[in-house]
This record gives C-alpha cells, sequence and structure tokens, in this order.
C-alpha cells in the first residue's frame, strides 16, 4: 500500500519555508498601519526639503510685483545663477574654446512661478535634466536665469535684453551663437526682450547714421541680437493662457453683480500679481498693459513678431494621444492650450518666406514633463549640438 503524499498545510508555501501565523500577519498589518502616518509625515518633510528652493520663486510668481513695489528683500532679482545663487556677468568667468573660438552659449529661462533648477535636476539621480546633460554632450555652455515672475512680463523683457546686452558687452570673444530656451511664461519674457532689443538696435544704428562714435559701432557689432540663432519655445502661451482668461472672465463677473461677498471675492481675485494677469492675453510690451482698456474682454495686444534670421522651434505638449481635436486646442498639455502654443504670429500663412519656424507636438506629456521628456531633449540637443 502506497504512501500517500505530505499536503502542504495554509502555513507552508511551495518553497517550504514557513508562513507567519495568521495573528503574526495581523499584528504586522496593524503596525505598518500605526507607522503609516509617521512614514507620511517623513516623507511629506522630505519632499518639502527636497523642493524648498521653490518657496521664494512661487511667492514672487503670486505676489511678487508688491513685494518688488515695497523693495522686499524677498523680490527676486533677475540674474544668472550658479550654485543656487545669483552670481554677477562680471564673476561668471566665461573662456573660448580649447581652440580659442566662442563657445555657443545656451541660456534657460524657466516659467511661472519657477527657478533654474528645473533645468538642472530631476525626480532621482538617473534623471538629468537638459541643462547639465546637453553641456556635458555637446560642449556648449548653459547659463541659468532666475526672475521674478510675477512682474510685468515686459518689465522681465526689458530686464532680461540688459542682462544679454551686457554678457556680451562683458564677453564678446567667448560668447559665440547665442541659444535661448523658454519653458512658459519664460518663452514669453524671451519674446518681449526681442522686441525691446531689436528697438535698442534700431536707435544705435540711428545714432550711427547721424554719425556717432566708435564705441556705438562697437555696441552695435556686439548686441546679443547678432549673435541670437535659435530660440526654442517649450509649452509657451503665445496666444494667452485659458486659466487666466478664465479667472479674468470670474472677476469680471462677480464684480458685475456686485454685492458685498462678490465683491470681496473678485478682489481677492484680482490680487494675483501682474505677471499672472498678462497671461491673459500674452501681453508683451508695456504699452499693452498701461492701455486704459487693458481690463476690456478684448483688449489691444502689441503684435511681436518672429525676429528675422532666428530659427523658432515651437515644442507643444498635449495630454492626448490625437492633435487632431478641439479638446487638444484648448486644453494642450494640461495648463497650456496647443493652439495657444503654437501660436498665431507662427503659424501666419502670408508671413515672409524667410522667418524660420519648426512646430512639433509631442503627445501624452503635460506642461511639467516637457522638461524632462527625452524626446524633447534628444531634438534639443541634435539642433543645438
Amino acid at each position: 500500500m502506497s504512501e500517500s503524499p505530505d499536503l502542504p498545510n495554509d502555513n507552508t508555501p511551495d518553497d517550504g519555508t514557513p508562513r507567519p501565523s495568521r495573528w503574526r500577519r495581523v499584528a504586522a498589518a496593524v503596525g505598518r498601519a500605526a507607522r503609516a502616518p509617521f512614514d507620511g509625515a517623513g516623507l511629506l518633510y522630505r519632499v518639502s526639503q527636497d523642493n524648498l528652493h521653490f518657496t521664494l520663486p512661487v511667492l514672487n510668481g503670486a505676489f511678487g510685483d508688491q513685494l518688488a513695489a515695497r523693495h522686499d528683500r524677498r523680490a527676486i532679482r533677475m540674474s544668472f545663477r550658479r550654485y543656487e545663487a545669483d552670481v554677477a556677468v562680471a564673476e561668471l568667468a566665461l573662456q573660448p574654446a580649447a581652440d580659442g573660438r566662442p563657445r555657443k552659449t545656451v541660456v534657460f529661462l524657466h516659467g511661472l512661478m519657477g527657478d533654474e533648477i528645473i533645468w538642472q535636476t530631476g525626480n532621482g539621480p538617473d534623471d538629468v535634466r537638459f541643462g547639465p546633460r546637453l553641456q556635458q554632450e555637446t560642449g556648449v555652455c548653459c547659463l541659468y536665469v532666475r526672475y521674478n515672475s510675477g512682474l510685468h512680463i515686459s518689465e522681465n523683457g526689458r530686464l532680461l535684453h540688459q542682462l544679454l546686452s551686457e554678457l556680451l558687452l562683458t564677453y564678446p570673444d567667448a560668447v559665440g551663437e547665442l541659444v535661448l530656451v523658454g519653458h512658459s511664461m519664460g518663452g514669453l519674457v524671451i519674446r518681449s526682450a526681442g522686441y525691446y532689443g531689436s528697438r535698442d538696435e534700431l536707435s544705435v544704428v540711428g545714432c550711427q547714421l547721424s554719425g556717432s562714435n566708435n564705441e556705438q559701432s562697437a555696441t552695435s557689432n556686439s548686441h546679443w541680437l547678432n549673435r541670437l540663432r535659435d530660440v526654442f519655445l517649450l509649452g509657451v502661451p503665445n496666444d494667452g493662457s485659458f486659466l487666466e482668461q478664465n479667472s479674468h472672465l470670474t472677476s469680471l463677473i462677480l464684480r458685475k453683480i456686485n454685492l458685498w461677498p462678490t465683491r470681496a471675492i473678485s478682489g481677492l481675485i484680482d490680487k494675483r500679481s501682474n505677471g499672472i494677469k498678462d497671461l491673459r492675453h500674452a501681453r508683451l510690451v508695456d504699452e499693452d498693459w498701461q492701455s486704459e482698456h487693458a481690463d476690456d474682454l478684448f483688449p489691444p495686444r502689441t503684435v511681436v513678431p518672429p525676429l528675422p534670421g532666428v530659427r523658432y522651434h515651437i515644442l507643444v505638449g498635449s495630454l492626448l494621444k490625437s492633435a487632431t481635436s478641439a479638446l487638444h486646442d484648448y486644453f494642450g498639455d494640461g495648463l497650456v492650450g496647443a493652439g495657444s502654443a503654437r501660436g498665431r504670429i507662427f503659424q501666419d500663412p502670408a508671413a515672409p518666406p524667410e522667418l524660420l519656424i519648426s512646430t512639433h507636438v509631442y503627445s501624452k506629456l503635460h506642461h511639467g514633463t516637457l522638461l524632462s521628456s527625452p524626446e524633447v531633449y534628444q531634438y534639443l540637443r541634435k539642433r543645438v549640438g
């Protein structure tokens, strides 16, 4: 008579190792549940410490214009950044390449409530963002700008024009071709800087024609616009932000109702910064927000065309797989509509043929992941390198 094989009991797994008893498993589960709040608090603390650098940029994005108006020490001043600190142009100590030629220089600008860290570090040790990786792989010089995103876009545009002018005047032999990369509001600041830079260049040329000295001529030859070759606009609301348009409309309706509660709520909404308000219709010049009709539903807006001889790369994110739907045009990457990111000014069929504009749509990318997408990086690397 053959022996029957031993049947495994509930506490013995297939590999023969004893399984903890039911009471021990219950006790372990209770212990994990008890530790969960503390583990969560620890995780929250670690995340907050890792992102502590965002506190000041967020404050400036929301109320930076008010901080600057009262000369608050927390108001961010536009500057190049290294080691998470401001660095003066004279202290950048830029040098030509090893062969003595000027180095291609890439300048990165963050968006609303951002800072330079978004270009430098990712979510993990292996997630290297665009700036350091681009510098390592191509040998270009990468610089990072931080600015007060609560100021008017045109104010930051003029400040960027001044900063780039100082850069070229200080390092005319070290800075070669210039590439500007802007995310969200940063792209609008770049476009505004180009507007004010071109106006300044025209005034310098006018002075030369009327008989200026050699110093003015040298200033014209080292103008940053003469070095500018490429502009990358990542998720930029070139025709305005639907979120800010809805905020403005909500405030307007509440104010028209004209009851104490609605007036109070409207007043709170209107406390948002000038930089946020400028996103409604992508106002790039002073005259647009200074106009008496600036708060109309359809205010006047100065046309700022692409700069001649500059290659524009319009990079558009989309939450959807398809780029042909109305939802894609309106919602785009979740914060910037695809139609606005493409920009009417960059899609004008009657534009001069010499304009160099490339538009690329990346599906299943939201506003933030445009900054860590391998596809977007490879496009940037190929065009820059």
